[in-house]
């Protein structure tokens, strides 16, 4: 291995070495909390344009595989680690994870101290960053801040036309139990909240992120589902009219992490950028209706600001919302429920994969919520 660095915008400067491909990338520098998943991680599309950092310090015990994957590709655009495994060890591992980064040219680094890149974006909070290894890695250090210094914002990004499918595609339901179609904007959807869509009986109809209104009725559906994805809200304003057209309809709709942002646009609501996000498998929130405490999968930057603990008006004209799940960490808006309008979404991921699997019941609070708008159009 040879010598790699991740360089910070505030200037903080981290020496390791090569890990995955060599070269140079740029992007967003978040920290992951989870002990397990990697695989699930680098292929979640919300990653898109973000240098991930690894808080667990061992990685690639497992290698990969041909079926945790989220999606068709890596997503992230540069991997940091600290120790990464030297051997696989698992019986379903069909390659490694140090040759899976090297095939789709992700640059990373390891070998630098995880726990203080952490601890300093926790301070600071994300920023942009760049890895530089092989000839990058010979640029002084005042160029390479340069470069990192001229990298886009994530503030102000739509990254939706990045990872959205080009042409649409459809997913039979996994039961006999059909209840109809369900219209799906993939905006970064993941492999696992299709098949969990497809498990409660719906025929799952894979949208691009420029469909239509006209578009989406015109399949029919039963439902709408906004799906998880990168970028900032605030900056996908076609998608937010799109969701407003979609309730107008009085379509049953549920949203996951960025459909939960878009639906607090769509309500009337802001949304802001938080200092270093959540991301990992282990953040705790409480399901305000029930007072029962959930331990969720979590990759966002952006939030919805909606008042807490309050039934209110939605300043679009929707009707009365309230949030519905608070984060217990740091009182973020986690959830909300429209209660005069069949639409709720959350801000974390029922579907995770890899664990934790607390909040997977929300897939059948979508199908008994479209099962009671049937009964009640019948």
């Amino acid at each position: 291995m040879t010598a790699a660095y991740l360089v910070l915008e505030d200037g903080t400067r981290y020496s390791g070495r090569t890990y995955g491909a060599t070269g140079r990338t740029l992007g967003e520098v978040v920290f992951a909390t989870g002990m397990t998943g990697y695989q699930e991680t680098i292929t979640d599309p919300s990653y898109a344009g973000q240098i991930v950092v690894m808080t667990a310090p061992h990685i690639g015990n497992t290698g990969v595989n041909d079926e945790d994957a989220e999606s068709s590709r890596i997503w992230v655009s540069g991997y940091v680690v600290r120790d990464p495994s030297r051997v696989v060890s698992n019986y379903r591992a069909t390659g490694s994870l140090d040759d899976q980064l090297v095939s789709e040219g992700v640059v990373g680094i390891s070998g630098i101290d995880t726990r203080a890149v952490t601890r300093r974006l926790r301070d600071a909070g994300s920023m942009r960053g760049g890895i530089f290894s092989g000839p990058d890695a010979e640029l002084t250090a005042d160029d390479q801040l340069e470069i990192v210094r001229s990298a886009a914002h994530m503030t102000g990004l739509n990254l939706s036309t990045q990872v959205s499918t080009a042409d649409g595609y459809v997913i039979a339901a996994t039961t006999t139990d059909s209840i109809g179609r369900v219209a799906v904007l993939d905006l970064g959807v993941k492999t696992s909240t299709l098949n969990y869509l497809a498990a409660r009986g719906f025929e799952v109809h894979v949208l691009p992120q420029s469909v239509t209104l006209d578009e989406v009725l015109a399949i029919r559906p039963v439902a709408a589902f906004f799906s998880n994805g990168p970028g900032d809200p605030a900056a996908s304003d076609a998608h937010v009219e799109l969701l407003r057209g979609i309730l107008r309809a009085d379509l049953p709709f549920f949203g996951i992490c960025f459909g939960n942002q878009l639906l607090g646009r769509a309500l009337g609501f802001g949304t802001y950028k938080l200092p270093f996000g959540h991301r990992g498998i282990n953040q705790p929130v409480v399901d305000v209706s029930t007072g029962r405490t959930e331990i969720t999968s979590h990759n966002h930057g952006f939030a919805v600001d909606a008042p807490i603990g309050v039934v209110s008006d939605s300043p679009a004209g929707f009707g009365r919302v309230e949030v519905s799940h608070v984060n217990l960490n740091d009182n973020v808006v986690e959830g909300l429920n429209a209660l005069d309008i069949p639409a709720f979404s959350v801000q974390y991921h029922p579907e995770a994969a890899a664990g934790p699997h607390d909040a997977n019941y929300l897939f059948d609070r979508f199908r008994d919520l479209v099962l009671k708008s049937k009964e009640a159009r019948a």
